[in-house]
This record gives C-alpha cells, sequence and structure tokens, in this order.
C-alpha cells in the first residue's frame, strides 16, 4: 500500500534529477491553462457611449448585451476548443513526462507525445472526461468531486497507452481509484500549505518547485496505483463488468523496457546529471 510520505520522497528524489525540465514543463502548462486577462472588452466598449448623458437608450442597451454576449460565446468557444485540441493532449504529453521521469530522465518531446500518438482518441477520451465530471457536478458538488477523482488516472493512462478505448481508460482508472479516492484527496490537501505560500510569490514558487512537485507526486501515486492494481507492467487490466482486457502500454514500451529502467536504476547509473 503507497503512503503520502513515500510518494513524496520519491517525487523529490526524481525532482532533483530532472529540475529545469520539469519547471519548463510546469510554466508551459501554466501559460496555456492559466487564461488571460478579462475585462478589456468591458471597458472600450462602455467607453464609447455618451458617458456625460448618464444614461443608455434601450436600443444602446440592446446593441450593448448583444455584442457582449457574441463576443463572450466566441471567447468560451475559443476557450473550449483550445482546452480541448490544444491543453488536454499536452497535458496528456506532460504526464507521459513526469511517469517516464520516474524511471528515467525524460526529454521535453515527451510533452507532444499525444500530438503524434492517438491524438484523435485523446482528444475524445480526455473531453469525455471532463464532460461527464461537469455533468455529475451539476447534479451536485460532491458527486463531481468523487467522480473527479474517480476519473483522475485517465490522463496516466493515455499517456502510456493513447489508443486505448476511452469506455477502457475509465474502466481502468476506476479500479485503480477503487478505495483510493480519500487517500488522494487527503493528499491534495497536503499540497494546501504549498499553494498558499504560492499566492504570495505571485505564482513564482509554484513554477519553480511547488508545480513540478506536485506534478511528479501524483506521477508516483500513478505508478504505485498501477503496479498494485494490474501488478509490475500494468499487463492484462481487469475490466469487471467486460472481463479482461488487453492494456499492452505498447505506446510506453520506449522506455518501459529499457533495461536500466527499474528501481531508477537509470539515475544510479547516470554519469552525466
Amino acid at each position: 500500500m503507497w503512503t503520502r510520505a513515500e510518494l513524496k520522497e520519491n517525487a523529490k528524489k526524481f525532482f532533483k534529477f530532472n529540475y529545469w525540465k520539469m519547471v519548463l514543463v510546469t510554466f508551459i502548462l501554466t501559460l496555456l491553462g492559466g487564461g488571460g486577462g478579462g475585462g478589456g472588452f468591458n471597458v472600450s466598449y462602455t467607453r464609447s457611449f455618451d458617458l456625460g448623458s448618464g444614461h443608455m437608450s434601450s436600443s444602446e442597451m440592446m446593441g450593448f448585451l448583444a455584442a457582449f454576449f457574441t463576443t463572450f460565446t466566441i471567447v468560451m468557444i475559443i476557450a473550449v476548443a483550445m482546452s480541448v485540441f490544444l491543453y488536454n493532449p499536452l497535458l496528456v504529453g506532460a504526464q507521459r513526462f513526469f511517469v517516464v521521469s520516474h524511471y528515467q530522465k525524460a526529454k521535453l518531446d515527451e510533452l507532444g507525445f499525444a500530438f503524434s500518438n492517438g491524438y484523435g482518441n485523446v482528444v475524445k477520451t480526455m473531453f469525455l472526461k471532463g464532460l461527464f465530471t461537469s455533468l455529475w457536478t451539476l447534479l451536485f458538488i460532491v458527486p463531481g468531486i468523487i467522480k473527479g477523482y474517480e476519473y483522475r488516472m485517465i490522463p496516466y493512462i493515455l499517456a502510456e497507452n493513447p489508443g486505448i478505448d476511452y469506455r477502457d481508460a475509465f474502466a481502468a482508472s476506476r479500479q485503480m481509484m477503487d478505495g483510493n479516492k480519500w487517500n488522494a484527496f487527503v493528499l491534495d490537501l497536503s499540497f494546501l500549505g504549498w499553494n498558499f505560500l504560492s499566492v504570495f510569490t505571485c505564482g513564482i514558487l509554484s513554477i519553480f518547485y511547488v508545480g513540478p512537485y506536485v506534478f511528479m507526486t501524483n506521477a508516483e501515486l500513478y505508478v504505485a496505483l498501477k503496479e498494485i492494481t494490474f501488478g509490475n507492467r500494468g499487463q492484462n487490466y481487469q475490466n469487471g463488468q467486460a472481463g479482461q482486457y488487453a492494456y499492452d502500454y505498447q505506446a510506453g514500451q520506449s522506455y518501459q523496457d529499457d533495461q536500466t529502467y527499474q528501481n531508477g536504476q537509470y539515475y544510479a547509473n547516470d554519469q552525466d546529471r
């Protein structure tokens, strides 16, 4: 069974070996996922009215509302498209980067992994993950949170097998998180202090330490759950309802078949770091 202390200790160990690359990956994700500043439209549009009159006519109000909602809709469509077609595949690549970092020094090329390996399936599966979580959240916040933890391993599963059927990915994540959702929640809570400190450094601490630390810790959680649930190589995932289905890590063989990946021996034998 995994413990928070073990995961964090391993994360710190691997963090040191690949520090600057992990920082860069975290920075890229933060840059794309942080969102831009809003409100610019509001200011510029309202200034176009006759401020001296102190009021807007009904036609001006209707024009303002129409322009506002049109702009809002366009911005939301662009934001969703960016998230679905760019950020989500990038996130899968980032999770692959951190999982590979458990076995050996990962290359930055891993960040773009999903764009050249099962891109369409990754986009679809990650979109469904977000959609299902949102729909559960609409029912009530708590079911949405629970489902969020139930689907937590999906990006990692896609990172190692981007061609896996989305139903198998959901089933595998569900099985991996069975009995582990509360402990994962407590693991997240253990980073609250670091996140609080990051706010006071305007996010600088998050990029240079907290973000990579959290990403690596979560990758360690995935590796631990994968080995506990499915064995050391993750062969023969169980579906519970539909029986066995193959999960052979074909996309991950580039590092998992490396003779030096076992138990972090790559790092021990690496003389160049």
